[in-house]
């Protein structure tokens, strides 16, 4: 027989021996794969007590950013929102009045944003298009909940603690992300 590759093999269709008519030797092939298996190294990370490292790639839940002295950076621009393919987020943005410098960067400030995470599908689209760094994907994963309604998470649930009352958890919402960024090599 022959086919336009040459890969094609005959197949022997030679009698099976006693051995191999009663399974034995397969079965015992078996047992041994699964002997092995009881002295190698376990996969299994017992969660509360150890957290499994995350691949720096990873991209968890949404955090809006904070400067250094406590301001939002968000400055309700909407590129976040055009670049999104889900059409998960939404906000209104709104100008900043007098006295209201130590809250917001700019001029205009996010006064609703909204994600949904139901429709979030971790792109991480909204973290390259955003100009002042104010959305980034953190290293968490969204929180389980019951009602769909607890899945859309409004600017308060999104926004970073400030670091100068709150310096503990800033650090800690911030995570490896500083780390990561000085690490990353200009082009």
């Amino acid at each position: 027989m022959m086919t336009l590759t040459n890969r094609a093999k005959p197949v022997d269709r030679k009698p099976m021996t006693f051995l191999e008519s009663i399974y034995l030797w397969n079965i015992f092939k078996g047992m041994l794969i699964t002997l092995t298996h009881f002295f190698k190294k376990k996969t299994t990370i017992k969660y509360p007590e150890q957290k499994r490292p995350f691949s720096p790639v990873f991209r968890g839940v949404q955090i809006l950013n904070r400067d250094e002295d406590g301001r939002e950076r968000c400055t309700a621009c909407g590129l976040c929102a055009l670049a999104c393919p889900a059409e998960a987020i939404t906000m209104e943005a709104a100008e900043r009045m007098p006295g209201e410098e130590n809250l917001y960067r700019e001029e205009k400030y996010a006064a609703k944003y909204e994600i949904n995470m139901l429709r979030c599908i971790f792109c991480g689209f909204c973290e390259e298009a955003c100009p002042k760094d104010a959305v980034y994907l953190s290293e968490t994963f969204a929180p389980p909940a019951y009602n769909r309604k607890n899945f859309i998470y409004t600017k308060n649930d999104l926004l970073i603690p400030d670091p100068k009352t709150q310096p503990e958890e800033y650090a800690k919402a911030q995570g490896l992300r500083e780390n990561k960024k000085a690490k990353k090599e200009p082009f």
